[in-house]
């Protein structure tokens, strides 16, 4: 299997982090940014969190009749690589909408990349609270209404994470990291200068498009997904 370089997963991380960086994904993906309140305050309207934490509330009964019963909170760490809220920038309240991107890490397979998204399925079936940043801490953040996922693959990602993609009707984008996807040809050049020219055989350089979407069908919610 293909493995997905460390440099790449951690160079689109930090492309996400920024909200310019979210909406050039969203971008890719014409559902999703049209969910942007506003594209003229899009600093306002789009929060970025990566590697997101959120308080999950329970509530426990009060042990005698007639006794109200008690929630607690307890944090935890979701499982998507980036969370991308959108807020009203007028009110400055968070919109009921939510988008989690995944990145297809360092040797992960389907099943893991999978399990990735349903394990943030159960968490957000839960009643939840965002983890703010700082800068935000005065938003309105109650559980969203709709949550979608979004999956970030690489050109060389394993075409069976692909067509589980599609075929579990997931959208997907494959993107091309410019400057990681350079050192890693550079590398590979100064190995095939390196080795045997008898050992080597004929062989095309493969045209990698920088980015490609594909999906399954257009996602409603939580639900349909």
């Amino acid at each position: 299997m293909t493995t997905v370089k460390q440099s790449r997963y951690e160079e689109l991380l930090a492309e996400y982090c920024d909200h310019r960086g979210a909406i050039a994904l969203l971008k890719q993906y014409r559902f999703y940014l049209e969910m942007i309140p506003s594209m003229r305050r899009p600093d306002e309207s789009v929060i970025t969190i990566p590697l997101p934490v959120v308080r999950v509330r329970h509530a426990k009964g009060g042990g005698e009749a007639g006794l109200a019963s008690v929630k607690t909170t307890e944090a935890q760490m979701l499982f998507c690589d980036v969370a991308i809220l959108m807020c009203d920038p007028e009110w400055k309240i968070k919109t009921g909408v939510e988008i989690f991107v995944f990145i297809h890490r360092p040797d992960e397979d389907f099943s893991d990349l999978l399990s990735r998204w349903r394990r943030t399925q159960m968490l957000l079936h839960q009643d939840y609270e965002w983890v703010m940043p700082h800068r935000y801490k005065h938003i309105l953040n109650e559980a969203a209404e709709e949550t979608y996922p979004l999956f970030v693959v690489f050109p060389d990602t394993p075409e069976r994470i692909r067509r589980g993609l599609r075929g579990a009707g997931l959208p997907f984008v494959v993107q091309h990291v410019e400057g990681c996807d350079d050192s890693d040809a550079e590398e590979q050049a100064h190995h095939a200068d390196s080795a045997d020219p008898s050992e080597a055989g004929d062989f095309e350089d493969d045209q990698l498009t920088r980015t490609r979407l594909d999906s399954g069908d257009w996602p409603r919610g939580l639900d349909d997904i």
